[in-house]
């Protein structure tokens, strides 16, 4: 992977958080198609981690939540 790979990497998986924090996603699948609406071409490669997607669900569960 070089430097490049890791920089797309690291902004798919960043607007991945911010979307899952917006309260406005129920799971990472929702996460998954809004990253492909928005035109990254990559998005679902990246979703593939099982940890992620994990992270990303429980960051949309907690987004929801009421505190």
């Amino acid at each position: 992977m070089n430097i490049t790979e890791n920089k797309a990497v690291r902004a798919v998986r960043d607007r991945a958080l911010t979307l899952a924090d917006t309260g406005r996603f129920y799971a990472a699948l929702d996460v998954e198609r809004a990253l492909i609406s928005e035109g990254w071409p990559n998005a679902r490669r990246m979703m593939e981690s099982e940890l992620f997607r994990q992270t990303i669900h429980d960051r949309c569960a907690a987004a929801r939540t009421p505190h």
